[in-house]
């Protein structure tokens, strides 16, 4: 038989009781005296002390009830007192077994009159587990079994036991391992057995935590416990032999976890958001605030309380909420919300467990934020009875007035939003009022023309009411009204044309000076003494003019009705009307003569030029009238053939066709090629009938068989026109203008090259220094010298002597010449030296040379020469025989090479 040894049930409760904190408040009961009843308050506390926790409640007797109490802390850092005496900690601190000691002040707000009390805390000693081992009993768990007798045998069988569950609080503070029970068989006697257990806790996660002694079945925990993490722990109990052999079916041990109250109440926010209505009545739903605790819900630990702490701020009342303690529902319990007081609560809602016992239960805070809504309980009031305006006649869109309100309700709501109209005054509909939407003002606007000579002032009412009707229940009128006086000013209009346009009838053809019609102006502005005057602003023909005073209209000239300026025998002159008012203004009229036809065109004949065939048959001219009158002084025309000359009846005939064409045909069989002009008389259907003789072009050509002149391109040559003619002329002025223009062009980009030359300032022009040449030999002033003296002097011929009269002035005379050394035809190159300088000497001896350094050109150019560069051989004559002042006579481009060889010694 196994049994399991347990405490008592009867000392848990008591261990659950020592694990919770709890205040020992004391006093005496005194005669009423204002004060505190006792002199010092005693709380002790069995665990470390936490932030808001309550300690204990200091009583202050206010005998008459009339005094406003104000509770302060000497150690206003750790502890703090609320309005209703309850003590409470500011932080969490450890309270060691010291007594703890500080005072309580209450103060009167209006006397100022000061009491105070002190508070002690101490720890209470916390009851051991040897202390609770010593009282009680360990129980011992028996494996259930019974004996039944089978063949002889006594065997045992199973049968249905159900073993109460361990309850084990949590958060114990040991020591660890702490004993539960004691399990064991009851053939221990016999055997010996081997106990275990399993399951969660035990051999599976998490394990460890609970152990059993193998040998005497002791079971035990071997850590605090945490209720919130695994409320239950199922375990299963084995007995087995040496072998391992099972000697007893397992037996379930259920553990059950006694919560504690270790977890404060956690808001769902710390911060709760909420509206409510203005002038909502009492009961009036608001919000609901929640908060869990992670405690057991079903035990005292895990049910919560709430209430408000604070409402700031507090009028009109101090308590216009409240909340169900237990679903944390707010609701309003006053009248009095108005949003244009306060438009904002702030409650501080505390939470507690226990079910809110102030002084075993845990607590935490959060706030809650109202916000009072608007509604329309204000309507719009006008800040005057009347405003005042003016507005220029004829003028649109002109704000006249600001009309201003006053609305108390929320800013840019239906509530506040303020619609404007006008009840009375304005039958016409001439004003209108729009909503400035940001500072909710009325813009009285004109959006008809006003004439000052008309209405001079307009009074208008006005009334103003917001975009939703008032609340229900609210006493003031719906809307506001009030009266805008609006002054129209008299400005100068423009003067006006009465009919405008006006329309005449005239025949055309009058002669200038004729009298037309007067056309006038009126001003609208009957109260300005103006005059007005007139001028002509289009006259597309020049053909009338207007007196500028009594604005009498006479022509200047013919009318005629065929001119271009006249479309649908209309013709549109226009008038200016001015008058002298500041500013000056003026306005335009149109005069519109409708011109009547007279018989003043005579036809035309209509094509000028035709062809026809040298032979009558097979084709024939039609022609027609052209007349730039109108019915009835057009056709029906009638055509004939002049008299004379007499070739044209003996040539042509002519047959009218009907009113407005006639056929032209030749008379004879025969009429020879070419261009014939026919005179063709045509009279029209006016009365008096006009007659004209017009030329009608005839090309008479060569035809085929089907009627088609061959030789068009013949006659159209010997026929060529005038027009024809001066286009060709036109081209030929037109090429000639171009190459005379091209002539010019040239002449003048030569002028300029020269006038170019002559700027280059003699000292800079380099052609008075360096002269490039194609052969090596002297400059353009030494072109007639005999080079054969820089040949070889072998193959030197005798000089030719040239006359006088074409000799320069530069050049040497001719005269006996020293005698030159003379080099062979093939020299050493050795000698070249030899032969240059022999050459300077002679050169330098002879008084004919030319006054500067020749470039000599020898035939010979060797390789390896001695000799150094030319440059540096100076001669030993100055020439100062010469006379060079002729070169000061040679012009700007030989002065520097006669201030190199003239003007004297330097």
């Amino acid at each position: 038989m196994c049994r399991i040894v347990r405490a008592p049930r009867a000392l848990l409760p008591l261990l659950a009781a020592l694990l919770q904190a709890s205040v020992e408040a004391s006093g005496e009961i005194a005669l009423c005296k204002t004060g505190f009843p006792e002199d010092v308050y005693s709380a002790v506390l069995s665990e470390d002390v936490h932030e808001g926790q309550p300690l204990l409640n200091v009583k202050f007797s206010n005998c008459n009830g009339k005094r406003k109490v104000q509770y302060e802390s000497s150690e206003p850092a750790d502890f703090q007192v609320d309005e209703d005496g309850m003590v409470y900690a500011v932080r969490s601190f450890p309270l060691s077994s010291e007594q703890a000691k500080f005072l309580i002040y209450a103060q009167d707000k209006e006397t100022q009159e000061k009491w105070q009390v002190a508070v002690k805390l101490s720890l209470k000693p916390t009851l051991t587990e040897e202390s609770v081992k010593g009282s009680q009993e360990i129980e011992e768990i028996v494996f259930p079994r019974q004996f039944t007798k089978h063949n002889g045998y006594l065997r045992r069988q199973k049968r249905d036991w159900v073993i109460p569950p361990i309850n084990l609080p949590e958060n114990s503070r040991g020591p660890f391992p702490q004993e539960l029970v004691r399990i064991r068989s009851d053939r221990d006697k016999n055997l010996s057995l081997r106990y275990s257990v399993t399951g969660p806790g035990a051999d599976q996660p998490p394990t460890g935590i609970f152990i059993i002694n193998p040998i005497s079945g002791q079971l035990s925990v071997t850590k605090p416990l945490d209720r919130e993490l695994i409320a239950r722990f199922h375990l299963r109990a084995h007995a087995v032999d040496i072998n391992g052999n099972q000697v007893e079916n397992p037996i379930d041990i259920v553990i059950n976890v006694i919560d504690m109250n270790d977890n404060r109440p956690e808001f769902l926010h710390q911060v709760w958001n909420g509206t409510v209505p203005e002038g909502s009545k009492p009961g009036t739903y608001v919000m609901t605030v929640t908060a869990i605790d992670a405690d057991d819900p079903n035990a005292l630990n895990g049910m919560l309380r709430y209430r408000i702490l604070s409402q700031a701020p507090s009028t009109p009342s101090p308590n216009m909420f409240t909340i169900n303690n237990e679903t944390g529902d707010i609701i309003t319990v006053a009248a009095g919300l108005d949003r244009e007081k306060v438009q904002q609560y702030t409650l501080i809602i505390q939470a507690t467990d226990m079910e809110g016992n102030p002084t075993y239960g845990l607590s935490n805070t959060a706030t809650a934020v109202i916000t009072v809504t608007d509604v329309n309980d204000n309507p719009p009031e006008f800040t005057a009875m009347t405003f005042y305006g003016e507005v220029p006649e004829n003028r649109v869109d002109v704000i006249v007035a600001n009309l201003t309100v006053t609305d108390k309700d929320q800013p840019h709501t239906p509530a506040w939003n303020t619609v404007y109209r006008i009840s009375g005054g304005d039958p016409t509909g001439r004003f209108a009022i729009h909503t400035d939407p940001n500072s909710n003002d009325g813009l009285v606007t004109v959006v008809k023309p006003i004439d000052f000579e008309t209405n001079r002032m307009f009074v208008l009412t006005v009334a103003a009411e917001n975009q939703v009707p008032l609340a229900k229940g609210i006493q003031h009128p719906p809307q506001s009204t009030a009266t805008v006086s609006v002054t129209v000013i008299d400005v100068n209009e423009n003067p006006y044309f009465v009919p405008n346009p006006k329309i005449i009838r005239q025949e055309e053809g009058l002669h200038a000076g004729t009298m037309l019609t007067t056309f006038t102006a009126q001003d609208p502005d009957r109260y300005m003494q103006q005059n007005i005057r007139y001028t002509k602003l289009s006259d597309p023909a020049n053909w009338l003019k207007i007196d500028p005073v009594n604005g009498q209209i006479t022509t200047i000239a013919v009318l005629d009705r065929e001119s271009p300026n006249v479309k649908n025998n209309i013709y549109n002159a226009t008038f200016l009307a001015s008058d002298n008012g500041i500013p000056p203004m003026s306005g335009t009229g149109t005069l519109q003569i409708y011109l009547l036809d007279i018989n003043d065109n005579a036809p035309q004949v209509l094509p000028q030029e035709a062809e026809t065939c040298e032979t009558p048959d097979p084709n024939s001219i039609n022609i027609t009238a052209l007349d730039y009158d109108i019915d009835p002084n057009a056709g029906p025309f009638a055509f004939d053939l002049p008299l004379s000359p007499v070739t044209i009846k003996r040539n042509w005939t002519i047959t009218r066709l009907n009113g407005d064409f006639a056929q032209l045909n030749l008379k004879i069989k025969f009429l020879e090629a070419g261009i014939y002009e026919v005179p063709i008389i045509i009279t029209d259907s006016g009365n008096p009938p006009k007659s004209n003789i017009s030329i009608l072009r005839v090309k008479v050509c060569q035809c085929d068989s089907n009627g088609d002149c061959t030789d068009v391109d013949r006659i159209v040559g010997a026929g060529l026109g005038t027009g024809a003619i001066i286009a060709i002329l036109l081209c030929i002025i037109i090429l000639l203008i171009l190459v005379l223009m091209f002539v010019v062009w040239m002449k003048r980009r030569d002028k300029e090259r020269q006038a170019k030359q002559l700027l280059i300032d003699p000292e800079d022009d380099v052609r008075d220094n360096i002269l490039k040449y194609d052969e090596e030999g002297g400059g353009e002033e030494d072109q007639d010298y005999d080079l054969s003296q820089l040949q070889q002097p072998d193959t030197v011929e005798p000089d030719a002597i040239k006359p006088v009269g074409i000799r320069r002035l530069d050049e040497r005379p001719i005269h006996a010449e020293p005698q030159y050394p003379v080099r062979s035809a093939a020299p050493h190159p050795g000698d070249i030296g030899d032969f240059i300088n022999e050459g300077l000497k002679a050169a330098d001896n002879d008084p004919t040379a030319p006054p500067y350094d020749s470039l000599l050109v020898f035939d010979y150019e060797g390789s390896g020469s001695t000799a150094g560069s030319l440059s540096s051989l100076n001669s030993s004559s100055s020439g100062g025989e010469q006379d060079y002042d002729y070169l000061n006579d040679w012009g700007p481009r030989f002065k520097k090479l006669a201030d190199m060889y003239g003007g004297g010694d330097d």
